[in-house]
């Protein structure tokens, strides 16, 4: 139940930075609006890192460790540039796939699912999927074809960000959380925020600043959650997390009055469906 309650934990986080930083990162540089997120996360993360103490490392969890956080970051430039050229509903349900690319490192890599959860995740996966699909098929074709450049990096950060996930699983399961969240704050800094600084590119527009902030507590609140949900089972909280893209489509149609087809409310009703299972399969 624990891997169920991160990833929907680790989903609505993530869900509500992806509509910030879909606004923050047309007003300003993507790099600079990741810079500036992973700078947030540390001045939350550092402290409390500090509190705890540093625990005890080997060669395998710092690996763990520096594939976490490099993979964060790079897919999240990756996907923050996706937002800036294209549309949240072709970027999103993209990157979303995390999930099931996770999922699977981690059944290769041995993990073993209960019977009928693998049923109930593929109907999470399925789902999401559905959620986000334009409202026809010459809709979807036309954005292919207009945006290409946005397909191939949401593509990316979602290969990205699936590597990524399993390893902050692996890390999280010998590492304390804390530790875990701060790899990526702490290498976003050093590698984005400081260079950007010297080289004087820091260039922050005043009315994204409260997106920004917003989409660093969520960053942090979200690989807080999936991080504990991992412990008990990386692949469902992996594809839990991702249907953020789901819970955005659903944000965005109260927010900012998308309307959702029937294919996107029969994703929503498969996701529902699907959660309920696995609840009541790993109750």
């Amino acid at each position: 139940m624990i891997a169920v309650l991160g990833g929907l934990g680790a989903a609505v986080a993530w869900a509500i930075s992806t509509l910030c930083s879909s606004r923050s990162s047309r007003m300003m540089s993507p790099l600079v609006v990741v810079a500036l997120v992973m700078v947030v996360g540390l001045v939350i993360t550092a402290p409390l890192a500090a509190a705890q103490g540093a625990p005890r490392f080997d060669a395998e969890s710092v690996t763990w460790l520096v594939i976490s956080g490099a993979g964060n970051v790079g897919g999240l430039v990756l996907a923050y540039n996706a937002l800036r050229i294209g549309q949240v509903a072709l970027v999103a349900p993209l990157v979303s796939t995390e999930g099931a690319i996770t999922a699977t490192i981690a059944l290769l890599a041995g993990e073993s699912l209960a019977p009928g959860v693998g049923l109930a995740l593929a109907i999470v996966a399925i789902g999401v999927s559905l959620s986000a699909v334009p409202e026809s098929p010459e809709t979807e074709r036309r954005l292919m074809q207009r945006q290409p450049a946005s397909v191939a990096l949401a593509v990316s950060a979602a290969l990205v960000f699936g590597t990524s996930l399993y390893a902050t699983g692996r890390a999280g399961t010998t590492l304390p959380s804390t530790w875990v969240v701060l790899s990526a704050r702490l290498i976003g800094t050093v590698a984005l925020a400081i260079p950007l600084v010297v080289t004087g590119r820091l260039l922050v527009a005043r009315r994204a600043l409260p997106l920004i902030v917003v989409s660093g507590i969520c960053e942090v609140l979200g690989f807080y959650s999936y991080t504990a949900g991992a412990r008990h089972g990386i692949a469902v909280a992996a594809v839990l997390s991702s249907q953020f893209a789901t819970i955005a489509a659903v944000a965005a149609y109260f927010l900012f009055g998308e309307r959702l087809n029937r294919v996107q409310l029969a994703g929503v009703t498969s996701v529902i469906v699907g959660v309920a299972l696995l609840s009541a399969l790993r109750a």
